[in-house]
């Protein structure tokens, strides 16, 4: 189970940071992410690890955001400084799963953002 919070209401150019919790170890759920998903679009990648250490940033966002984890706390974390009303979304948390641990993929709630102008 992935829990995020941290969400909320921000001026533009301001910061948040959101929190994915999980339930287990988050070194077995496999490269964790943050996707979002505005009203009538998709849901995109905003930023995950890839191979447990390199980390893949969607291009709106470099420069902006960063993700960590705490393997300790079994979180991961999203710095977003430098707000734009267009990063206004709901920001989900992502699990691949691990097929090494028998973990599958999972998703959690979801948070709302929103940058305002």
């Amino acid at each position: 189970q992935l829990v995020e919070s941290g969400g909320g209401l921000v001026q533009a150019g301001g910061s948040l940071r959101l929190s994915c919790a999980a339930s287990t170890s988050i070194f077995i759920l496999g490269d964790m992410g943050w996707y979002r998903q505005a009203p009538g679009k998709e849901r995109e990648l905003v930023a995950r690890f890839i191979g447990g250490s390199t980390v893949n940033y969607a291009d709106s966002v470099k420069g902006r955001f960063a993700i960590s984890r705490d393997n300790a706390r079994n979180t991961v974390y999203l710095q977003m400084n430098m707000l734009k009303p267009e990063d206004s979304a709901v920001y989900y948390c992502s699990a691949p799963g691990d097929l090494r641990f028998g973990t599958r993929s999972t998703w959690g709630q979801g948070t709302q953002v929103t940058v305002s102008s």
